[in-house]
């Protein structure tokens, strides 16, 4: 009855028009109203009509009502919109700020609820629409782009028929220069394009576009920019930038390898973990993931941490959290592997101490970890065997023996320590000379 009313209302052209617009826009924040409405003989074609009317006011009122639409998590209300979809395109790139507006966050809404939508509008030409407004000099439209462009990247469907097609448009570049000039340009659009970017780089396996764009080398530029304002002037919100940005290039490196050796990257990490962990835990994961993939297979990378005496830092790190744990357990293997010189490194450290107890931690990847980093160290110096069982190491994996799956690593260390020691090492001479 009152949906019918309004629509009636509506439909009547009288001077009031207006006025029920406004009347149904309050209505359509109501779920099952949203509902009724759409089942409603030419409910969509009446709004249809006033949305692309030549009367300002009329229009705008119109696109409001499909805007509160757009919100229904109801796929046959979204649907139900499907022929809007093409003048909603059409407006995006008219004078009105307020409509541009509007558009883009109802197709934002409506591309979040219906793959029926996407598939309509990418033969339509939403991607070059967007690769229009992308350069916008208007922030609010810059966030209104930056929010369709991440609900299209999320779709399933994305890695075949949606990212390939943002690639070939001029979206990535302005998306890079963007979100690389963040701090002056406007953080909120800058944090929408860098999980814009994210989204393709860790569902597409091809970034050959975005690496010849120069993407990790302004990725890393701008990393050194945020880490030189902390603490003293960092803007509000820095973290939420700082985040996508780490995840970019931890995925952009670990996809190539492709990195110029730059220690002031070690540094900047650094200087991220140290002012953000206490408030935002989740970016010492973010900073020890991207540690991880720089020193996985980069012998620069382990020795600038070392030349930077950056070490210490990171051993403060491994009671940070559970994944944390893990994560700089992981980093330090990634050093131990590269031999001798380094392991010593480490063990001038008191970095035997500190392994001791979390070899009674309950996690069984941490602990996996651990037994892979002293079977490193062991390996390659093996006096640190006989230095372990005098910390009382040996009576630790004795215990682990009874866990099934740690079982056959802590045996194998325990026969390692067991060694009789032989002469002294090159590695214990030279610790003996450094001491």
């Amino acid at each position: 009855g009152q949906v019918l009313e309004l629509l009636r209302g509506v439909q009547r052209g009288s001077e009031d028009r207006k006025r029920w617009l406004g009347r149904l826009r309050w209505a359509l924040q109501n779920e099952e109203t949203q509902q009724k409405f759409v089942r409603l003989d030419g409910s969509i074609r009446t709004l249809t009509g006033l949305f692309t009317s030549s009367l300002a006011d009329l229009q705008l009122e119109a696109a409001r009502c499909l805007h509160e639409l757009s919100h229904s998590s109801v796929p046959t209300v979204a649907e139900a919109c499907l022929p809007v979809t093409s003048y909603l395109l059409t407006y995006l790139l008219g004078h009105s700020l307020e409509l541009t507006e509007l558009c883009l966050y109802t197709l934002g809404n409506l591309v979040v609820e219906s793959e029926a939508v996407r598939k309509q509008l990418l033969p339509q030409g939403i991607i070059p629409v967007l690769a229009s407004c992308i350069q916008s000099p208007h922030e609010a439209v810059l966030e209104g782009v930056g929010y369709v462009l991440s609900q299209l990247l999320q779709a399933k469907e994305a890695p075949t028929e949606i990212i390939p097609l943002v690639l070939d448009s001029a979206l990535p570049q302005h998306m890079l220069q963007l979100v690389c000039s963040g701090l002056k340009a406007g953080m909120g659009a800058a944090v929408e394009f860098a999980w814009c970017l994210h989204y393709i780089i860790c569902r597409h396996k091809d970034n050959v576009p975005l690496l010849a764009l120069g993407a990790v080398p302004a990725l890393t530029s701008l990393l050194l920019d945020l880490a030189s304002l902390i603490p003293q002037d960092a803007p509000e919100g820095l973290e939420l930038l700082v985040c996508p940005v780490l995840r970019c290039l931890g995925n952009l490196l670990a996809q190539t390898g492709c990195q110029g050796p730059d220690g002031r990257l070690l540094i900047a990490l650094f200087l991220i973990l140290q002012c953000f962990l206490q408030q935002h835990p989740f970016l010492g994961q973010e900073c020890l993931w991207l540690l991880n993939n720089l020193t996985a297979d980069d012998p620069f990378f382990c020795s600038a941490l070392l030349s930077l005496d950056l070490l210490p830092a990171l051993l403060q790190l491994l009671m940070c959290s559970q994944m944390g744990t893990v994560l700089v357990l992981t980093v330090l293997c990634n050093m131990a592997e590269k031999g001798q010189f380094q392991c010593q490194q480490l063990l001038q450290q008191p970095l035997l101490a500190q392994l001791l107890p979390l070899l009674t931690l309950a996690d069984p990847e941490a602990v996996g970890q651990c037994l892979e980093l002293l079977h490193l160290l062991f390996l390659h110096c093996p006096e640190a065997a006989a230095d372990f069982t005098r910390q009382g190491g040996h009576q630790a994996l004795e215990q682990l023996q009874s866990t099934p799956e740690l079982q056959e690593r802590a045996q194998a260390l325990l026969d390692m320590v067991r060694q009789p020691p032989g002469a002294p090492s090159a590695c214990q001479a030279t610790l003996a000379a450094s001491s």
